[in-house]
C-alpha cells in the first residue's frame, strides 16, 4: 500500500485529502509542522510527500531543500500562491509538481498517481547503461556519473539529463523536453527547461570547469555534445 505524508497546517484541508486517499486505497499521514515532518521522514518509509508552502514553523521551500539532502521522494507542493516565480522556485529546488489552492482532493490524488506512474515508466531493467563518453546512467539508483563522479541531481534534472544523454547530438526543442520530462505536470512553464539546463551546467562545471557538454541552439533548443 502506498504511504503518503501530508505536511499541511490547515487540518480541514488535510482531512479532506486523507479521506480522498483512503477512497483510493492509499494510506496518508498528517503533520502540521515542517520540523515534525522531517523527523517523521527520517524514521518511517513514505512513497510521496504533499507539502504546503506556508507552514507556521519553517517555509515549505526550506522543508523541500532539507528533504532533498537525504531523499529523492516525490514532492507535490500545495500552495495558495499563484505567482510564476514561486512555481519556478518550487520546481528548481526539487519539487515534482504543485497545485494551487483551492483544489479538488481528487485532482491531488490523480496528480500523485500520475507522478508515481511517470517515475516508474522512466525506470529501465538494466542497472548500468553507458551512453556516451564521460556519462554513465545508473537506472536502478536514478543516478548519473560524469567523469567517474556521481552528480547530485534533483528528480527533474536526472530525467532531463538522461533524455539528452540517450540521444547525443539530437537537438531537443523546449516543447519536446517538456513533453518528455514534465509529462502530466500541468501548468509547468517553458522557462522551467531553461532553469534546469542552467543548474545542470553548473553541476557539470563543478566536476569539469571547462564542461560544454550541453549545447544551446538558438531558436531551436538543446543537445548533448557527443
Amino acid at each position: 500500500m502506498l504511504n503518503v505524508l501530508i505536511i499541511e497546517d490547515e487540518p480541514a484541508i488535510a482531512e479532506t485529502l486523507i479521506y480522498a486517499f483512503k477512497e483510493m486505497g492509499i494510506q496518508a499521514t498528517h503533520r502540521l509542522l515542517g520540523g515534525d515532518a522531517l523527523t517523521e521522514l527520517n524514521k518511517a518509509p513514505y512513497d510521496f510527500v504533499l507539502l504546503d508552502v506556508g507552514l507556521p514553523d519553517i517555509s515549505g521551500f526550506d522543508v523541500c531543500k532539507k528533504i532533498r539532502e537525504f531523499s529523492q521522494i516525490p514532492i507535490l507542493f500545495l500552495t495558495a500562491r499563484n505567482h510564476e516565480i514561486d512555481r519556478i522556485v518550487g520546481l528548481e529546488i526539487g519539487a515534482d509538481d504543485y497545485v494551487i489552492k483551492p483544489f479538488s482532493p481528487r485532482e491531488v490524488v490523480t496528480r500523485v498517481k500520475a507522478i508515481l506512474r511517470r517515475i516508474e515508466n522512466h525506470r529501465a531493467p538494466a542497472s548500468r547503461t553507458k551512453n556516451i563518453t564521460h556519462f554513465v546512467i545508473d537506472e536502478l539508483a536514478n543516478r548519473i556519473q560524469y567523469q567517474d563522479q556521481f552528480l547530485e541531481l534533483t528528480r527533474y534534472e536526472f530525467l532531463l539529463l538522461k533524455t539528452l544523454i540517450r540521444q547525443p547530438q539530437r537537438v531537443f526543442s523546449r516543447d519536446q523536453l517538456m513533453d518528455t520530462v514534465w509529462a502530466n505536470a500541468e501548468n509547468t512553464l517553458e522557462r522551467t527547461v531553461d532553469a534546469h539546463i542552467k543548474t545542470l551546467r553548473a553541476k557539470l562545471r563543478l566536476i569539469d570547469a571547462d564542461s560544454v557538454a550541453i549545447v544551446t541552439h538558438r531558436g531551436m533548443g538543446y543537445s548533448l555534445l557527443a
